[in-house]
């Protein structure tokens, strides 16, 4: 079982691999998913702004590639700064793959790990 130490250590990780030379914003995500996969993504930008991708969304990509659909938590780290959240988009990617009993989403804050649901940080996200 992967602890969410473990899991925020293999998001540090992911973000020494982001592509940020315009904005110098370094992210870093790793999904658990329900099946006990965890899946890594950072972020990557382009020079056409819009096609930039941000690191929880290349994590839950990559997840989903592998057929893993059910996110049972996500770390998100930046070495730039503490409790590097999701942006509304990810939020919103996040709520449509969360697991049956929810999903936890964990950043940190001066060292220590602090975790929200993604209910708490999307209430009222959107769903078919």
């Amino acid at each position: 079982m992967t602890t969410y130490e473990e899991l925020m250590n293999m998001a540090k990780e992911a973000s020494k691999n982001a592509y940020s030379p315009y904005s110098k914003f370094s992210v870093g995500a790793c999904v658990l998913t329900e099946s006990g996969n965890t899946y890594k993504g950072c972020n990557f930008e382009n020079a056409s702004y819009g096609l930039c991708i941000c690191a929880e969304r290349n994590a839950v990509g990559t997840a989903i590639a592998n057929g893993d659909r059910e996110i049972k938590a996500i770390a998100i780290y930046s070495p730039n700064v503490d409790d590097c959240t999701p942006c509304g988009a990810c939020r919103q990617v996040i709520y449509e793959f969360k697991a049956a009993d929810g999903t936890d989403v964990i950043t940190e804050v001066m060292g220590e790990l602090v975790v929200h649901t993604i209910d708490e940080l999307l209430p009222g996200g959107f769903s078919l």
